[in-house]
């Protein structure tokens, strides 16, 4: 499980340096500063990523990532009610609602990459 759930949580910590403009669309509107919430979401999910790799983190960094995700939780729900405000999404309020149970799949794979031996 790790060897799959750290590159692709590093990768998807990358894309919020990369690609930021779409992640701070998604913030919702009542919490501040989002270009720095998404750049420590993004450096979260990158630690996160780094430290299941590793024997000596891997727990720490399982609950880690398994904290980051329940912290970006806000966004996917605001998407899920709000879906008339991202039309670029691809498969509308279908593909946003499904972005929910998606997040509970990623925590248990969070969850098993901290298990991992």
């Amino acid at each position: 499980m790790r060897r799959s759930f750290g590159p692709f949580f590093i990768f998807a910590g990358l894309l919020h340096f990369v690609k930021t403009e779409t992640y701070e669309s998604i913030v919702p509107d009542y919490l501040p500063a989002h270009r720095a919430l998404v750049y420590a979401s993004g450096a979260a999910e990158i630690v996160g990523g780094a430290g299941v790799l590793h024997p000596r983190t891997r727990r720490a960094a399982g609950w880690w990532s398994v904290a980051t995700l329940l912290g970006v939780l806000p966004a996917n729900v605001e998407m899920a009610l709000h879906p008339e405000r991202y039309p670029q999404v691809p498969g509308g309020r279908v593909a946003l609602l499904a972005r929910l149970p998606l997040q509970a799949a990623l925590i248990a794979w969070a969850r098993a990459a901290g298990r991992a031996r």
